[in-house]
């Protein structure tokens, strides 16, 4: 591949990439996130936690899903999901938020996905889904 062509390959990779990051989640943020391609959305036996529960009794890689809304954006992939129970960190990467559809503050998400239970310091979940579940 000559350099004209490597130059134009990544000058259109780019400009994808920026154009995506203006989409996504739309709430309190620093900055903003990308929405990616629609992930499996069937029945599971994943069992639904509130945010208290998941902290008080869950343990290390344990698979959940929780229900609330996405209240802040702290930065980079790093959010804060509140359910009536309380809040609890989570760890979305840009690739896992809806396509074509805007998460904000008064939407209500579902996010399924592995705990990372943490001695010392906060525990967070680590999302690989999110389905929106209503818009108020």
């Amino acid at each position: 591949m000559n350099r004209i062509s490597k130059f134009v390959a990544i000058t259109v990779f780019a400009s994808a990439a920026t154009m995506a990051v203006a989409q996504g989640y739309s709430g309190p943020s620093v900055n903003s996130a990308a929405p990616v391609a629609a992930r499996y959305a069937g029945p599971s036996t994943v069992p639904s936690m509130t945010a208290k529960q998941l902290l008080a009794n869950g343990v290390d890689d344990q698979y959940v899903t929780l229900t609330g809304k996405l209240v802040r954006h702290t930065g980079g992939d790093h959010y804060v999901l509140a359910d009536a129970s309380g809040e609890i960190q989570a760890d979305i990467s840009a690739r896992h938020f809806p396509q074509d559809q805007t998460i904000d503050a008064n939407t209500v998400v579902e996010l399924s996905g592995k705990f990372d239970k943490e001695r010392f310091g906060s525990s967070k979940l680590e999302v690989k889904q999110i389905k929106v579940t209503a818009v108020k």
